[in-house]
């Protein structure tokens, strides 16, 4: 990955992803540890999420599946995600990942539901919705999360960037639940 275009925290952040055990093998630790299965929505990363939790051996006992919805019309007859939510706030939104991961949990019968939504460029952005915002979200049956970034890299590394923030808001959010911080 080249990280000449990348802001210093997100140098520091990419470097420290690849020194340690990679993300979607303590996903896979902290789902098994509490019994809890997994569903992930994906739009701008394309999938880049499930490839990578698909590619440790053992992850069916977890990994429920994904749905890769790109499409409004995707997002609406694969997750639920209401028009009315994506007229208002658009696709790339808290509102509409929150509705993404509550409806891949739902529809893939999992106890987690993961989403990203985002403008990966190098068009597209708006002043308001800049190249390179993201949104992830987190849905369980009894609570549920939101987080937003921008990244300054290009298409790819945005895709890529945010499969793996995606990943590390995942851990911390399952660290989060029984006080593993």
């Amino acid at each position: 990955m080249v990280l000449s275009n990348l802001s210093e925290t997100q140098k520091v952040l990419v470097i420290i992803a690849h020194m340690n055990e990679p993300l979607e093998i303590i996903v896979g630790d902290l789902l098994r540890e509490r019994g809890w299965r997994l569903a992930v929505a994906e739009s701008c990363t394309g999938g880049l999420i499930g490839h990578r939790i698909t590619n440790i051996p053992g992850s069916s006992t977890y990994y429920m599946g994904s749905v890769t919805a790109y499409a409004y019309e995707a997002k609406v007859r694969l997750l639920g995600v209401k028009w009315a939510t994506l007229e208002e706030f658009g696709a790339v939104s808290e509102a509409v990942v929150l509705e993404m991961a509550r409806g891949v949990r739902r529809a893939l019968a999992a106890d987690v539901g993961l989403s990203v939504s985002g403008i990966a460029g190098p068009s597209g952005g708006t002043e308001d919705k800049p190249v390179g915002l993201t949104c992830f979200g987190i849905s369980v049956p009894d609570d549920e999360h939101t987080w937003e970034v921008i990244w300054h890299g290009d298409r790819i590394q945005n895709k890529e960037l945010s499969a793996e923030h995606a990943l590390q808001l995942l851990v911390d959010f399952l660290r989060s639940r029984d006080g593993n911080h």
